[in-house]
């Protein structure tokens, strides 16, 4: 699927970051209707955050022809990958292909960087988590291939509360 014409994609800038924390709040509160309405009470990310992220340049915004920021992807490089931290549109704005071409911009970005390999954690069941990104070329990492790096995420994700037996690493290979 195509993202429509009217959305451009570019590097998050200083004065995205409170956006950006807003699509991330607007976001979370779609977690109600699938029972986890823990997720929607929870606070976003901090603007200190946010603000390294954009200042190291691992933020990407998906902005309307109006120059509205709609969504963005948060990511980490890390030797031989890139680790997808955060994926959000509005609400107003699912379902037409934004999330997924966000997604092609990090895959993009790896491969100038001859990464091959893109990875995150989702919920198993929540439709748009990981049904969506197998749908997008991502396949379930099994607990036996976690390496240190994502044994230490998941045990980060526990200490934050997170129920990990609800959630999988996925994994997507460039080519």
């Amino acid at each position: 699927m195509q993202p429509p014409a009217d959305i451009a994609f570019r590097p998050a800038a200083p004065h995205d970051a409170e956006t950006i924390r807003t699509i991330e709040f607007e976001a979370s509160l779609r977690f109600i209707s699938v029972g986890m309405p823990g997720i929607a009470d929870a606070p976003p990310m901090s603007l200190p955050l946010v603000e390294r992220k954009i200042a190291a340049q691992e933020v990407i915004v998906a902005v309307d022809a109006n120059g509205m920021c709609v969504g963005f992807v948060m990511f980490e490089p890390q030797a031989a990958r890139i680790y997808i931290q955060e994926l959000d549109v509005l609400t107003s704005h699912a379902g037409r292909g934004i999330g997924a071409a966000l997604i092609e911009q990090v895959a993009r970005l790896a491969r100038s960087r001859e990464i091959m390999q893109l990875i995150l954690s989702t919920y198993r069941e929540v439709p748009w988590n990981a049904p969506y990104y197998r749908r997008l070329g991502f396949r379930d990492i099994e607990e036996a291939e976690l390496d240190a790096a994502l044994t230490a995420r998941r045990e980060a994700h526990i200490a934050r509360g997170l129920d990990e037996s609800k959630r999988v690493f996925m994994r997507r290979d460039l080519a």
